[in-house]
Formats: C-alpha cells, structure tokens, sequence
C-alpha cells in the first residue's frame, strides 16, 4: 500500500520514539501537518518558530532524547536559525523538518523560498533537501542516528511540498551505515594506559569536565574517577550537574566569572584531566597563562575539539563513560592531603560573597533562596546575562540534566521557550525559570505556549530595569559611558503573567520575597515573581581580556 511521503515522515517519527514536536504550521508544511492529525505524536504550538527551536532543545536537554521541532519555508525555516546555531553550540540532538517550495520552484525566488539547506550547513551537523521521495525513510533514519550519536548536535531536513505529497511504499530501515561517518567511541587502549599512569603520578591533578560528560551519562563515573584520585573538580557552565555541587571536592566554575578557587586550582595544577569540555575562550581567558604547568589529558567524543585551544599533551578520542569506564579499572585509590588542603583554603577564601544587608535586593541572595525553598530538587532554565553567571554560582546543581541554558551561543530569549521544552520532557520536576528583564522581553509571546499546555512554571524575574552584563562590560571596558542598556519603560511582569493565567507576585524587599517563594512552590499552578534587584550589583569575579584566570577584578 502507497502512501504520501508526509505520511511517511510521520510513520518514521513514531518509528523513532518521537512522542511530541515542537513546531509552527505554514503552507510548505501544510501536507506533514495534515499526516499529524492521524499520528499518536503530541504537536506543541508554539508562538514563534525560534521559541519551538529552543523548546525542542530544553527538552533534549533534559531528556537525553532528540528533540523535533518543524516550520514552513522561508521565514519558518529562518526563525529556527537561532536556535539550530544554539543546538550546534552546545552539542543538542535535534532534527528539525522544514518545508520547502515545489521543486520546480527551488531557485526561483518563489514566495517564501530561502536556500535553508546553504544558510544552516555551518550550524548543523549535517542537512538534506529531500529531492527523490523513495529516499525520505532512509533520511530520516540517518538524521536521527547523526543527531545522538558521537558528538550530538542538529541535524536538518528541507522537505519540497511537492515531494511530500509523492505516493511510495513505505519501508523504513532497521539499521543505517553512513560511508565516512563512524564516531570513535572506545578510546585507545595504549593512551588509557598512559592516562592511568600519569594520573597516579600528579601531586596536583584538576578535573575539568565538561558537557560531554552529561551528554555521555557519565556523571557516576566521574564521582568515582574524583574520589579515586582524591582529586579536585571543576565543571563549565554545561558540565553543572555532571559532579555534585555539594561534593567537598568541588570547587565550582573556572573562567571569566568563575570561581577564584576553581581558577588558581587550574593556574597551579601539574596534571588537568579535561573530560568533554572545549576549551571555550570564557573559560580559558590568556591561553599563555591557562594552566602553565599542567600536562594536559583531553578526552572528547570530537576530535576536532583536541588541540584546538589548548594544546593537549595526551589526546584520548572516545565517548567520556566507555573512557572512563575503561580507565577506572587502572587505577588505585590514592590521597592528595597537601593539595586538597590548599584548594580547600581557596575554596574557602574565595568563596562568592555578597551583602543582603540594604532595601535592595540582591539577586544573589534571590538565587539562593530559590535553591532553599526548592531543595536544590528543581530543573532551572536560565536565558543569557548577569542572572545566568549568578545561578552559576549560587545554585549547586546536585544532579545532571538539571540546568537548561545557552552557553556557546548565549542567546537571550532562549529561558522560557527551553523551560516549556524541560517541563513537557519533564512533568514531574519542578521547573523554575531566572530570567532578566532585557531577556524575558525577548521571549514572553511564549508565555501563552505554557498557558496552554497547562504548564506549571515557575517564573522569577531579576528585574533591574537594564541590560545588566551589556552595562557591566560598559563600566568595565568604556569608562563607565552607558550607552542604550538602561529601559525607560519595563511592563509589569505579575499583571502580564497574570493575563496569560498564571499567579503574578512583584516582590521588592526580602520579606516580599520569602512569601512570594513560599507561595509559589507550594501552588502547584504557574507563578511569576518579579523582583526588583540592586540594578548596580556586577557579577564579580570577572577576568579582564587579555588577563589570567586567576588575575580577576
């Protein structure tokens, strides 16, 4: 029996596990959307294709699954930009299906054609316009194995309206074989060798892990590989999670506002163990001057990641848990008493500190109470400034898969659509998103999203009337000359929230604040709490360009 291609993708999408989408309909579309309404597979409309981009990756982010978003052609397929580049950044699986103009109009400058294939080849892992119908299962089939295996990441697939509404035979493959697409995944045996030898000899081991290490689902390994070697922690902002942020042995976030401790661990290791992390520029600050005296380990899915920052003295190219796996078995319990007792009197001296002692509040003081009325047992979805460094901070994740932000791309806007993303992915953990003004306002359409899917989010809202981290590098970088970040008009958060359904509390002192928390995690609804905080407070530490890690303001 023969049926359209749209109905194909759709049978294909089952075949795959796929249980919901994320997606915005339009008339390139309108043949797959049609197939949906006989398909079991939960459709999420979203307000915005950008914000079904970013719901798709909060809930791949959470889930470990691939996450499917759809548009139509043209401005469809351009609004997930964004959010493909943002997937791509921070090593998201997401397949994301495009409609495209008939054929015979590709290349025509048709109504609503863009060459979406050409615009996302840098920010995909691979892309396809579909051309010859037969062909649709076994694109599928590839496109989700290239999206969650080796490093995961967005994969791409432009469907012309006339190809989907092409009669084939359905068969889906069982298995696919891509010629020249083979991720490493066992690491060298010789090199683990090496590893486990090198590791038994460091007096000043560091770990640096990063979001590989929860994309490999290796956090347990990780916990073990620290106590074995009695060594110290540090995470990038994806890698919170991946080690307990009430472990003794962890010593936070390094890099521009990471934690001092977790920096000069870095500066005076003699051996840094580097677990699914890139290296990033936000982390390293002068590469000179980036752990000088360290051998450096580099295990990474990706070997275009190895040397490519920093120059790795012991490449081990390998999925992070099958390393890890492999290397634990080599290794004997040792102890590191003069360097743990060094680390832990930085960790102790250099503490984040901050003041609760004025009218105004202090974010960081909002941050931490969100983790005690939560019990640190909440997924937190973040969008991209001062808020986000602060619940770097100031909210020890306990457990992976727990934070949902941008790290690579740093995209405001991407808080609300990825918290929509972790609640659907995850219905029985509290979700609290911390947004900034400048970005909430980028996003709040999706507000309407939440409301509809019945979703019980909670909203906190740092409110300093400003774009905090633009005014901050202001002050830093152009003598204090505040050009277009201050807002002469912000809207009331709690009587907008209040229209689309959900609980609205504007919070200015910290009485205000404790009510407004109890309140909000108790309601088993949706709430929004709008805080006024200090709009002069900075995210300190903060590492300079051009300076050491360890030489912060």
């Amino acid at each position: 029996m023969e049926i359209t291609c749209a109905e194909a993708l759709v049978r294909c999408l089952e075949l795959e596990g796929v249980e919901l989408v994320f997606g915005y309909p339009g008339g390139a579309i309108l043949p797959v959307y049609d197939a949906l309404n006989d398909s079991k597979i939960k459709h999420i409309l979203t307000r915005h294709e950008q914000g079904a981009a970013h719901a798709a990756s909060g809930y791949a982010r959470t889930t470990g699954k691939v996450g499917v978003c759809m548009a139509t052609s043209g401005p469809g397929a351009t609004n997930l930009v964004t959010g493909l580049a943002n997937a791509y950044m921070d090593s998201i699986p997401l397949v994301a299906i495009t409609g495209q103009v008939p054929t015979s109009q590709v290349g025509t400058d048709a109504f609503q054609e863009v060459d979406i294939t050409g615009i996302t080849i840098p920010i995909t892992k691979h892309n396809y316009l579909v051309k010859d119908a037969k062909m649709l299962p076994l694109i599928i089939k590839r496109a989700f194995h290239i999206a969650r295996t080796g490093r995961p990441g967005p994969v791409l697939i432009d469907l012309p309206k006339d190809v989907a509404n092409t009669r084939i035979k359905f068969n889906y493959p069982e298995e696919v074989h891509l010629k020249g697409y083979k991720p490493t995944v066992k690491g060298h045996i010789a090199q683990i060798n090496q590893a486990a030898k090198l590791m038994m000899q460091a007096e000043r081991p560091v770990i640096y892990a990063g979001g590989g290490v929860v994309n490999a689902e290796a956090s347990e390994e990780l916990t073990w590989l620290a106590e074995t070697l009695d060594a110290p922690v540090v995470t990038t902002l994806m890698g919170l999670g991946a080690f307990p942020g009430n472990h003794p042995l962890f010593l936070g976030m390094p890099g521009l506002h990471g934690n001092l401790a977790a920096n000069l661990a870095v500066t005076h290791s003699d051996l840094l163990i580097t677990l699914g992390a890139r290296f990033d520029d936000r982390v390293t600050g002068r590469i000179a001057g980036f752990a000088p005296g360290a051998r450096v380990i580099h295990v990474d899915i990706d070997p275009a990641e190895i040397s490519k920052n920093v120059i790795s003295h012991l490449p081990i190219v390998g999925d992070t848990k099958k390393v890890l796996t492999d290397l634990l078995v080599r290794l004997d319990k040792k102890q590191n008493p003069g360097w743990i007792e060094q680390v832990s009197s930085w960790k102790e001296e250099h503490a984040h500190r901050y003041q609760q002692d004025g009218e105004l509040l202090k974010p960081q003081y909002v941050i931490e109470e969100i983790y005690r009325h939560s019990k640190g047992d909440a997924i937190v979805s973040t969008d991209v400034g001062q808020h986000q460094m602060w619940v770097a901070q100031h909210f020890p994740f306990k457990e992976p898969r727990a934070l949902v932000t941008s790290g690579g791309l740093g995209v405001m806007g991407f808080g609300l659509p990825g918290a929509i993303g972790a609640q659907i992915g995850r219905p029985e953990k509290t979700v609290v998103l911390v947004t900034g003004d400048g970005s909430f306002q980028m996003s709040l359409n999706e507000l309407s999203t939440a409301a509809e899917q019945e979703l019980p989010l909670k909203i906190v809202v740092l409110n300093n009337r400003c774009l905090g981290m633009v005014r901050q590098l202001q002050e830093f970088y152009c003598e204090k000359r505040y050009t277009a970040v201050d807002f002469s008009f912000v809207p009331d958060f709690a009587a907008l929230a209040r229209v689309y359904g959900f609980k609205g509390y504007t919070v200015n002192t910290a009485e205000e604040l404790q009510s407004a928390l109890t309140e909000a995690f108790q309601d088993p609804g949706p709430v929004l709490i709008d805080c006024s905080v200090d709009p002069n407070e900075n995210v300190l530490p903060m590492v300079l360009a051009g300076k050491d890690i360890c030489d912060p303001v």
